[in-house]
This record gives C-alpha cells, structure tokens and sequence, in this order.
C-alpha cells in the first residue's frame, strides 16, 4: 500500500528545514507563515506601498511584489526604502516569471524570490522530443543559467522559492511525464537538485493549480519525494486562481485545508479575485482551525494502515442504495432544504427529493447483533462507529451481505482523525455500505464555517470518501447550508452542479479591471452548469495557467483582452469594452450557450 507523507490518523507536522526570510523565518518550529501579493503597477510607487502597508496592516508577513522587467526589479529597491522610511521591515518577494535578469538584479534587493522552472529558464518553446542526451545536456544548460541567481541569493542570503505551477510545464517535463502531479514535482525537484549541487538549501517549494486534486495530489507528492532523498525543504501552500467570494474562500479552504490535516505547510496564501488584503483574515482562519489540534498517539491508531493512494484520487468503492453510493454523485443531505437537497431528514424521516420516498432513519445505532437483512432501506446513524469490531468475522460477513443498509457516521469535535480511521477499516474489511458523513459546527460567522467545513470534507473528499454529506449548524438556514454543501463538492471537483470559474487574483501585470469583469462575466455565464470559464489578468497566467478552461478571458494589455476556446487564442487585443459581449458570443457559436429558462 502506498504511504502517507505523515500519519494519516493525526495532524502531526512534517518537520521542514528553517529558512530565514528578512527577519521572519519559515519552516521549522515557526508558525505558520500568511503571504499575499500586490495587484498595484510595480512603479507605481505611492500605490504600491500604500497597499504593501494595507496588507501588512491585515497581518500579512510577506509581500509579494510582480518583477516582470529589470526596471520593475531595479524598483523594488525604492518600495523597500519607502516602507523603510515608514517604519515597515516586513520581508518583500520579488514575482519572476520569463526574465532570469530581472530575478538577477531583484535577488540583490528583496529577501526572497520567486521562480516558475517551467518558463524560467526552461523554455523551449518549439521542442517537444527530447533524447536522453538532449535531456541530460538541457539540464547542464539550465545549470549553467541558473547558477548567477543562485550566487547572488547566497551573498546576499536571499531566499529562492520554485514554484511550479499546473499548467505551465515545459515542453520538456511535459513530454516525459505529461501534464501531471508527477510532472510538477520532477519540474521543481530538477531544480533543487541543482540548487544543492552548487550548495544552496535556502529554499521554499509550491506547487499551484485551480484543481484541488492536482494541487493536493502533487504537493503530497512532492513531500514523499523529497523525504526519498533526505530533503524537508518548506512548503508554500495556495489554490492558484481560486475566484472570488464565497467560492473563492471555499475552494481555497478545501485545497489548503486538506494538506494541513496531513501536516503538511509552512506557509500559505489564499488567492482571491479581490483587493489582497482581504485575503489575509481568510488565511488567519484557515491557520486557527489547525493550530491547536491534538496529535493522537495511540499505538492501534499509529499502527493501522492507510489504504488509500493519496497521489491519485480513486472514489471508494461502494453499493449503490437508492441512489447512493458507486458511480452515483456525492448526495447532499439537509434537514429541509424546500427540496434543493437531494434529501430531506424530518424527524426520524429521510426523504428521497427526486422519488419523495421516505425510509426510516435510526438515530445512536449499536447494536451490531441487530442487523437484520430485509428489504427496507435503512439509514442509520453511527454515534459511536469505534464500537463496530470489524476484527469478528460474524459481523464482517454480515455486514457484506447487506443489501440496503446506509451508514450515517456522526463524529464530534475537531478533525477527521476518526473518519479516515473508520473508512480505512471499511475498505480492509471490504465492507461497501454507502457512508454518508455528518458533521455539526457551531460557527455564528459564516466564513469561519463554510471554511471548516470545506477544509474537512475536502481531505475525506479527495481521498475517496464520502457517499453522501450533511452538515448541521444551528446558525444558518437550511438553505445556506445546502448551497454551502453543493459550493463544497463543487471546488473539490467531485460534483459540478453549476458553472466553473477560474480566475487569478491579478497583480501589477494586469492592465484591466479584473475584479469588474469576473463580478460581470459571473452574472451572465452563472448558469451555465459544468462549464469553465478562466478570468486571467495576463498572458503569464493565461492559456497555460487556465489549465483545462472551456473558455479564456485573458488580459492582453492595457484594456485589452484575448479571448481562447481551451488553450487556442480565438481573438486578441478585443477593447476590454467589447470583450465579455463576444466571450458570450464565441460561448454561443460553439454550441455551449443555454438561455436561463433552460436551465
């Protein structure tokens, strides 16, 4: 069986290296460290520091600042005096996308540098087929590019993250492994590689995407990679283009959320399609949820194995009951919903939304010597599941005999320790009852909830659990729940129930109104169930970092936007007045438009 990069069952820390930044290290013992970006003209220097402070102000501890240019990277140097001369040390990151001599002269100035190794210098635009020698040879050349970066962040003691992101590999990695997780590690790991070839360990690892399941599966991946050959450099944690509101948070709860319950994460950054500083509240919530949780050390728990591949996602195999459980969609369940849930609970009642059959519902269920096989279906839920010996054979053959049973498991408290220990003893006893987890949360501010909530799930959702899921929380209505539910399942990529958007969260390269178009193109498109729409603020996070989009709307200057059907550029320099009208245009042309009394 695979392994886990830590003990699935508890929220025990991968223990990193330390890597001092300025005057906040990272890794190590250190907290969890909250990150964000400026959207402002990197020359714009009044603007640029005003919003450096906002964001620091917030609790922001390190400023990401876009450096596409040498000019841009010669002028961080005055924002760096400028925050100075205001009593403002917090440590800068200079943004390097293309441009290894804007990161050159940026390494001399800033406390820390970020690289992409897949347009760094890796860039081989026209090349696709790579022999053993050419690929050995591209390595040296890349070695020999990189290595005035990597003497200047030594002598000035900046640090160096790699970031690779979903997306943008080259044409190099994406020929030998493909658009995959395992491609984005080898991407960053050839790099590290390099590093520590000419004694440079000051470094810090990312691995991004809009996909939860490839940002999850690759970051987890990069972990047991590095624990292979004797590295614990520090992990970066974000959801790359995760939107905006309420989706925004969600998306990046559940992708953050989850490596954190594994232990995984130095520090993080939520990317939202709004003004950063807003972002950082959001990041402090995600942080607290995890900051006290206990590390359960009972022998029987450290022992149990995982049987789970948490590099690729594979949804349990259960029966299908109603509805419920093997190739149907993860179910929602709510108290009452007006019918906008797949199923209704009332009293001991549970009713089927779509066939408005009820069956029984049996609350604090166990007895295991009660199982009856008969032909009613039955839910009923487990307050106590680690009462269920699946060591005694009777019960694990009768259990398997079970044609209509549902289990409704009901954990109290933080964490889901208890939950993957429960799914674990499931799938080793091959027991395929349909599971429908619930869990209760008492949160009065809905971001704090929809952030617990999603963060939990998530973990159990993308390691292949989940028939079905219901939350209680005595502080919302019904219906907000349900939405929160559907909104859950959808950022995790295991139910599309409405219109997919991809958008970054913009930065000094982008040259329109990014926030106004996503809030415009969301209102119009909304409807559109399963498609993918990618809101992009520029060209370095356009066809390649919208991954696998319908649909691109993509910043191509100033007030100028390009328009892609999945990676192909339809039209360029569209008048940013013009552009949504002919994104719904080409949507109509190809067939994938719905009018709303459609839907």
């Amino acid at each position: 069986m695979f392994q886990f990069t830590e003990n699935p069952y508890s929220c025990q820390r991968f223990f990193s290296r330390e890597v001092k930044i300025g005057n906040t290290a990272l890794g190590g013992s250190n907290p969890i460290r909250i990150q964000s970006m400026c959207n402002t003209a990197t020359m714009d220097t009044l603007a640029t520091v005003e919003q450096s402070i906002r964001m620091i102000e917030a609790g922001c501890e390190y400023v990401r600042i876009t450096a596409p240019g040498i000019k841009e990277a010669e002028h961080l140097a005055v924002i760096k005096n400028e925050l100075y001369i205001r009593g403002f040390t917090t440590p800068l990151i200079a943004d390097i996308h293309f441009n290894p001599k804007a990161a050159e002269v940026a390494a001399a100035i800033v406390e820390k540098v970020r690289i992409n190794p897949g347009n760094y210098v890796d860039r081989n635009t026209d090349k696709f087929e790579f022999s053993e020698e050419e690929y050995r040879d591209e390595l040296q050349r890349i070695a020999e590019r990189l290595f005035p970066l990597i003497e200047i962040c030594k002598k000035n003691q900046t640090a160096l993250r790699l970031g690779s992101n979903h997306g943008s590999l080259s044409n190099r990695i994406l020929n030998r492994y493909g658009d995959t997780p395992k491609g984005m590690v080898e991407s960053a790991m050839e790099f590290i590689r390099i590093c520590e070839q000419f004694d440079f360990r000051n470094l810090v690892l990312s691995m991004k995407s809009s996909n939860v399941k490839v940002m999850i599966a690759s970051t987890r991946l990069l972990v047991a990679t590095m624990k292979e050959e004797g590295m614990n450099y520090p992990i970066h944690l974000g959801v790359t283009e995760a939107g905006d509101a309420e989706d925004g948070r969600i998306k990046s709860a559940g992708g953050i959320g989850a490596l954190l319950e594994d232990g995984i994460g130095d520090t993080i950054r939520v990317s939202l399609t709004e003004e950063p500083e807003l972002e950082i509240p959001v990041a402090r919530k995600i942080i607290d949820y995890y900051k006290n949780r206990e590390i359960k050390e009972e022998t029987e728990v450290q022992q149990t194995e995982y049987p789970v591949d948490p590099y690729r996602y594979a949804r349990r195999t259960s029966q299908c009951i109603d509805n419920i459980g093997g190739f149907m969609p993860v179910a929602v369940f709510a108290k009452d919903a007006g019918g906008k849930a797949d199923y209704s609970i009332g009293g001991n009642k549970i009713k089927n939304n779509g066939t408005m059959q009820e069956f029984e519902l049996i609350s604090a269920w166990n007895q295991p010597d009660e199982i009856k096989n008969d032909e009613n279906i039955r839910f009923i839920i487990l307050t106590n599941p680690q009462s269920l010996d699946f060591k005694d054979n009777a019960l694990k053959e009768s259990l398997k005999n079970q044609k209509n049973l549902i289990f409704i498991t009901a954990f109290e408290g933080e964490g889901i320790k208890n939950h993957r220990l429960f799914f674990a003893q499931l799938l080793k006893a091959n027991i395929q009852m349909p599971v429908i987890v619930k869990r209760t949360y008492h949160c009065q501010d809905k971001e704090c909830f929809q952030i617990q909530a999603a963060a939990d799930y998530s973990a159990l959702l993308h390691d292949g659990f989940c028939d079905g899921i219901w939350l209680e929380n005595p502080n919302f209505s019904d219906e907000e729940i349900t939405a929160t539910s559907f909104a859950i399942l959808q950022a995790s990529g295991v139910r599309i129930t409405r219109t997919e958007f991809i958008a970054c969260p913009s930065c000094g390269r982008t040259q329109f109104n990014i926030q106004a178009a996503l809030k415009s193109i969301k209102e119009r498109t909304s409807h559109l169930k399963g498609l993918k729409i990618a809101v992009m603020g520029c060209i370095v996070n356009g066809p390649g970092e919208m991954a696998d989009a319908h649909y691109g709307y993509v910043g191509a200057g100033a007030a100028k936007i390009s328009l892609y059907k999945g990676k192909n550029l339809v039209e360029k320099n569209i008048p940013e007045t013009e552009a949504i009208e002919k994104l719904i245009g080409l949507i109509k042309q190809n067939g994938d438009w719905k009018e709303i009394a459609e839907v």
